[in-house]
């Protein structure tokens, strides 16, 4: 299922300035990793591939930064290092927020480990920890930014923000300003798995909410329509067990923040296990 649309979103408040250049959204099962799936990894082998093809075109516009956005266990910005660790799924495999930083330090959650190791199969950015000490972190405005400027020749820093489950609209939308302001070209790898109420094998058990919700998040992902993603009601989002309820409204509100026109494109979405998992990229029109 795919799909593309052009729409407005509204005037930046930044002015000239494009903060957010382009978006990524993935899920985060544990089984997308080979390692954890084992002798099931070929159940996969399309989610795998279309996750890919969305960081490849992420990583293809030349951000100055990529920042890993998924549900953890508060809301804010994790400072590097950071590891996350697949020992809990069976797997003795850490996976650092970008290669070659010191090992361990912060924890990463589930979905923001996922997001390092989809970043590990391309040719990832340095470590946000060896950038120049006037580098902002997550959440500072950069003061040099302009609209109009090139792609970067240098690669990009990784930086990673977590949101909790139940953070409401006040919180997603001063974090969708803080990540909107992290720097000049800023690129998005949204992590959020959709209902997981798919039948009655489920890990929710099955709910006939479930297949209505999942294809609007599908056909709002699809269309880049920002207002179906905010107006994502989170007592239903978390009774359908939807972990990418906050992070998506996260994208939504720092898509609006940038202004302008946005495409987007739907390149997977399946519920092989009774969850449902999505994949899209979204870039500037």
């Amino acid at each position: 299922m795919t799909g593309s649309a052009r729409r407005r979103t509204g005037d930046s408040r930044y002015g000239e300035r494009v903060p957010l250049v382009a978006a990524a959204v993935c899920p985060h099962p544990p089984l997308l990793v080979p390692e954890v799936a084992g002798s099931a990894a070929p159940e996969l082998d399309d989610l795998r591939a279309a996750c890919d093809t969305a960081v490849r075109r992420l990583l293809a516009v030349g951000p100055d930064s990529v920042v890993l956005l998924g549900t953890g266990p508060v809301t804010g910005p994790i400072r590097t290092p950071a590891t996350g660790s697949l020992q809990p799924w069976g797997v003795d495999l850490d996976v650092p927020l970008a290669p070659g930083q010191p090992d361990r330090g912060a924890v990463l959650p589930l979905s923001l480990t996922i997001g390092a190791w989809l970043l590990t199969r391309h040719e990832t950015p340095p470590p946000a920890s060896t950038v120049p000490a006037s580098t902002p972190p997550v959440g500072t405005p950069s003061t040099s930014a302009t609209s109009n400027s090139a792609p970067p020749t240098s690669t990009p820093t990784v930086t990673a923000v977590q949101v909790a489950a139940d953070a409401g609209p006040a919180e997603l939308a001063v974090l969708a300003d803080e990540v909107a302001a992290t720097g000049e070209r800023v690129a998005l790898l949204v992590l959020g798995d959709g209902s997981a109420c798919r039948g009655v094998k489920s890990p929710g058990y099955d709910d006939p909410r479930a297949v209505p919700y999942d294809q609007g998040v599908a056909a709002a992902l699809a269309d880049a329509d920002l207002d179906v993603l905010l107006d994502l009601d989170p007592v239903v989002s978390a009774e359908l067990k939807a972990a990418g309820r906050a992070p998506w409204q996260v994208l939504a509100g720092a898509a609006r923040a940038a202004g302008g026109g946005w495409r987007g494109e739907l390149l997977h979405h399946a519920a092989p296990y009774g969850v449902a998992y999505f994949v899209a990229s979204w870039e500037r029109v």
